[in-house]
């Protein structure tokens, strides 16, 4: 970035450390047999971290494949000269086939009709499509459903059926089969028990009608790290390959993380005020003694959210201070009356660390009641990205 082009950025920004990537999927990877491949998911902007340096980053640090939700975060990474194999987990219209086939992108099928459907556009675009199949083995979201063992011998056998006139629909390619948790990231895995003996039953079942696909995933991150039994021949890094926790409950000794994503801004306004005094819209927060009031310009527009009014905190020089007042669109108000010598210009970690302080996704999620996921998400491209920034 040029001196006359930062001078223009915003002073809010999102910072991203790709040697904390890199160390995270290290460690990843150390769960793993060291002939399992891992698939680093990069959908949703890298989950907000920026796809394309995340991307490479992943590639030069022990991942194999990548995947994308949407069609255009695919075109993004081909775009910017990434070719390794990518594979598409969201919807596909026939008009995107074409594209999609000449440039390598594997599509996600989850049903027959959806699949005849694709196969036959694809006939007409002279590329063989690589297909890796969906199944849902309790998830409930997408995918060929595969019933309990307990259920009827019809209902298992139509869904083989329908997985094996997949297979055996032309100018596709079935390089893969994959299943998803829904409950890996809590301590009672009974139901990651149940879809695991689903799912292995179904391999079974492919295996002896001579269908085996050359790639069988089903790991997610809290997988990874708890369910060894559930890595097959692929594993699926999200959330921990940005230093994250899939949960509370997923056991933090296990590997080492750290976080990868921080978010900085600056102080731009002081004010002393005395006690009495509102502050934000709706005057929500009136001081109750004699503070100092800064103003960070950073708010909801930003993904800072609004929910955060009066419960969020920063830091500056190293000492938690407290949001008070609304969460504006623009700017958000934090009390500093207890910090000491702080000043126009003094710089504010909202997410990250600072001295022997740290504000951590988690602890936002908390204050809202969500999740670290939405956080990192929530986070966009109005503030610019910063790699490697040091705080």
């Amino acid at each position: 970035m040029n001196s006359k082009k930062g001078s223009l950025m915003p002073v809010s920004r999102l910072c991203v450390d790709l040697k904390a990537l890199a160390g995270n999927l290290k460690a990843l990877k150390g769960q793993c047999s060291p002939d399992i491949l891992l698939m680093a998911v990069v959908k949703a902007n890298a989950y907000g971290h920026g796809a394309v340096p995340v991307a490479k980053t992943a590639l030069a640090n022990g991942a194999s494949f990548l995947a994308v939700a949407r069609v255009h975060e695919a075109l993004e990474l081909r775009e910017a000269g990434i070719s390794a194999p990518l594979l598409l987990f969201g919807d596909v219209d026939p008009s995107q086939v074409e594209w999609l086939s000449s440039h390598d992108v594997r599509v996600s099928l989850g049903s027959f009709d959806a699949a005849r459907e694709i196969a036959g556009v694809a006939c007409g675009c002279g590329h063989e499509l690589k297909v890796h199949i969906k199944v849902d083995t309790g998830m409930g979201r997408l995918g060929v459903v595969i019933p309990d063992r307990s259920g009827s011998a019809d209902e298992s056998d139509s869904a083989i059926d329908d997985i094996t006139r997949i297979i055996s629909l032309q100018s596709i390619h079935v390089e893969g089969i994959y299943t998803h948790f829904a409950n890996a990231d809590v301590v009672d895995k009974s139901h990651v028990s149940g879809q695991l003996e689903r799912f292995n039953h179904l391999l079974l079942a492919l295996e002896q009608r001579g269908i085996k696909p050359a790639i069988c995933h089903a790991a997610n991150s809290a997988a990874i790290m708890e369910i060894p039994q559930g890595h097959f021949n692929m594993v699926r890094a999200g959330i921990a390959m940005y230093g994250l926790w899939p949960s509370d409950q997923v056991g933090r000794d296990i590997v080492n993380l750290d976080p990868v994503m921080s978010v900085t801004s600056k102080i731009i306004h002081l004010k002393d005020v005395p006690s009495g005094f509102g502050i934000s819209y709706g005057t929500t927060h009136v001081t109750k003694s004699p503070t100092r009031i800064a103003t960070v310009p950073i708010g909801y527009a930003d993904g800072y959210s609004r929910l955060l009014s009066s419960k969020g905190e920063m830091l500056v020089k190293g000492v938690r201070c407290p949001v008070v007042g609304r969460v504006c669109m623009d700017y958000t108000m934090i009390d500093v009356g207890h910090v000491h010598d702080v000043a126009v210009g003094d710089g504010v970690v909202v997410m990250g660390r600072q001295g022997d302080q740290q504000i951590t996704a988690d602890e936002i999620a908390r204050h809202i009641n969500t999740i670290n996921y939405e956080i990192v998400c929530s986070f966009n491209r109005r503030m610019p990205l910063v790699v490697n920034f040091e705080i």
